[in-house]
């Protein structure tokens, strides 16, 4: 109930961040490859920097 005022930590803004790349990825896959591979690129880096955060 009271989540609404949780702030949010870099790591699960990182997360959210990924995922959305990684799904903006798929569905260009199905219309521009080079589109596709350059978001893949994208999420490959913010996961990067989530391993970082990690250790």
């Amino acid at each position: 109930m009271f989540g609404i005022f949780k702030k949010k930590t870099q790591k699960e803004i990182l997360e959210n961040q990924y995922e959305k790349l990684l799904k903006e990825s798929y569905q260009l896959s199905t219309i521009n490859r080079t589109e596709s591979d350059a978001k893949a690129a994208e999420a490959d880096a913010v996961l990067k920097k989530i391993e970082d955060l990690e250790s």
